[in-house]
């Protein structure tokens, strides 16, 4: 049974042991180790993930933090330097699936591990779009307008997606078109306010955020119908990469020059946390902004990737005396 323990004043609950999951501003007396906790907001962080088998960046990503693919993207330094490679990660490690058909880099990724599309990029017309079904990937509707080096997560799913400016085939100049797919065909809506491309995206079909894109902080939200210009980026960058489940819930990691930086969107406030290990550009990006996924970047490649987590709750000691 519980009872209470006035410590300075303070009526908190009495406790044999801590709670398993106590919620955050939760405080209580453990009579074992004679101390005072408590529990306050967790803090992010990110922890080195498994590696890739095959260093690359400007791949599309796909998928959350412990379920995702990086498909296609490039490396500079090998021949052949773009590349139809398809791994899949489960938290741990990478394991090379399916090829795509065409290979390419600066496309986008949508959808599950286990049901996405990749579309635009390096392919001959930049108007191709693949499917994958787990185990293959196949040829379906192009989109209406080729590109590439567009949003970096085309957010939702493989039947609900957005794709969201990018650079047309040439001559190559940066288009504000946006596409959205409805599992059989792409139809042009509303497009953004400014043009850019090589930016962080967020969010789904009917709310999503697109940040950077091009050395800049403009920011732009969609409500499912329109696009408005928000609260601007702390740190100017491009080829940057994102994660988020909303246009009020984003991560952007990442950019050119070798940007380390990231920062977490609340819907209204962009604020800094705490910084990639290392700084890169051209990553992958997947996930929420409570557990995203970074994946491998440029310059040069890497097969490196990075994990970004906040805990629920972290378990604070007080001082009694």
């Amino acid at each position: 049974m519980t009872t209470y323990k006035n410590i300075k004043g303070i009526e908190i609950k009495y406790l044999s042991a801590d709670p398993p999951a106590p919620n955050a501003g939760q405080v209580w007396y453990n009579s074992t180790t004679k101390v005072v906790k408590g529990a306050i907001n967790g803090v992010g962080a990110w922890a080195s993930g498994g590696n890739l088998s095959t260093a690359r960046g400007s791949g599309s990503s796909i998928g959350i933090q412990d379920a995702s693919l990086f498909v296609g993207g490039e490396n500079p330094l090998t021949t052949p330097s773009v590349f139809a490679l398809n791994e899949s990660y489960n938290g741990t490690s990478w394991t090379e699936l399916a090829d795509l058909n065409t290979a390419r880099q600066g496309a986008v990724g949508s959808g599950t591990q286990t049901a996405g599309i990749v579309a635009g990029g390096t392919t001959p017309s930049r108007l191709e779009v693949e499917s994958w079904n787990g185990s293959s990937w196949s040829e379906v509707n192009e989109l209406n307008v080729g590109r590439k080096n567009a949003h970096s997560f085309l957010g939702g799913l493989q039947t609900a997606s957005l794709f969201i400016s990018g650079v047309t085939n040439p001559p190559s100049t940066t288009s504000a078109a946006v596409e959205s797919y409805n599992g059989t065909s792409w139809t042009e809506i509303a497009d953004v306010n400014t043009s850019r491309r090589q930016f962080a995206g967020a969010g789904t079909q009917t709310s999503a955020l697109i940040s950077g894109g091009g050395a800049t902080t403009n920011v732009e939200s969609w409500n499912s119908t329109s696009w408005t210009e928000t609260t601007e980026l702390n740190t100017a960058r491009g080829e940057t990469a994102g994660a988020g489940s909303s246009n009020t819930n984003a991560l952007v990691f990442g950019g050119n020059p070798a940007i380390a930086i990231t920062e977490s969107w609340n819907g209204s406030t962009w604020t800094e946390v705490a910084d990639m290990a290392t700084g890169k550009n051209n990553k992958g990006g997947t996930g929420s902004n409570t557990a995203a996924l970074a994946i491998g970047g440029q310059p040069g490649a890497t097969t490196a990737t990075e994990e970004w987590t906040i805990p629920s709750f972290t378990t604070k000691t007080f001082d009694t005396d």
